[in-house]
């Protein structure tokens, strides 16, 4: 479903991404993990097409990004790590307007909207101005925008930030639930979410894939019994720290 091959973003002075390769198939949940400057987001940002990249290629569901751009956009519903709100608008209205981006069916769309408000617990604030809506709230009307089109991959940039504990419960029971229905996912975010949440984990640093796989398959790679992914992580990176 998404396929990157050797994906490099180089800005000059810093190579972000370096030759990345990445496959990741219908109905999984992908997590990207790493520390702060390894290079998720910007790799995100490229598969979601905000950021072309220096070389390398990426697939989307067939689709070559680079020569299917608006195509390959319509099968994602994209998250960015800070997603822009036009706050003067309701609930509503945004999602309104998303639709239209998304050439949503208006027949549809005032079922889509309230059913998706409802499953995101927004029902009652639909008709609020955003402005009056919490971080958590935020952050949530946002995920539910990118699912009116029902696309058939979700690339999200830390989808819980700000979100309180029955937020996250949510949104790991609603990104579950697609998964059964052969969404795809992939997304970036913390140890805990991704421990819990994803079939298979990606370990980035300073732009490059230093392992994958499942948590089993990680603790295998470092050697490890009985432990939990930091301890992992750690592991992995500190055995890495030549690159």
């Amino acid at each position: 479903m998404i396929k990157l091959s050797d994906l490099t973003k180089d800005y000059g002075t810093t190579v972000a991404v370096n030759k990345l390769n990445l496959n990741v198939a219908a109905g999984e949940i992908y997590g990207f993990i790493g520390p702060n400057g390894a290079g998720k987001t910007t790799t995100i940002r490229m598969m979601g097409g905000i950021l072309a990249p220096t070389s390398g290629r990426i697939m989307i569901g067939g689709m070559d990004m680079s020569r299917h751009p608006v195509e390959g956009k319509k099968m994602i519903g994209f998250v960015p790590d800070r997603p822009f709100l036009y706050e003067k608008l309701t609930g509503m209205e945004f999602l309104k307007f998303s639709a239209e981006l998304y050439d949503v069916d208006r027949d549809l769309f005032p079922e889509k909207a309230k059913s998706l408000l409802q499953q995101f617990a927004l029902w009652t604030w639909a008709d609020e101005l955003i402005e009056a809506y919490s971080h958590g709230m935020k952050q949530r009307l946002i995920i539910a925008s990118a699912l009116l089109h029902d696309p058939r991959i979700l690339i999200i940039d830390e989808p819980m930030v700000g979100l309180d504990p029955e937020a996250v419960h949510m949104v790991k029971d609603i990104l579950k639930n697609l998964s059964t229905h052969h969404q795809t996912t992939i997304f970036s975010h913390t140890l805990s979410i991704a421990e819990d949440l994803c079939h298979r984990i990606g370990l980035i640093h300073k732009g490059s894939l230093l392992a994958e796989g499942s948590l089993d398959d990680l603790k295998r790679i470092a050697r490890l019994g009985e432990a939990r992914l930091e301890e992992v992580f750690l592991t992995i990176i500190k055995e890495n720290t030549f690159i």
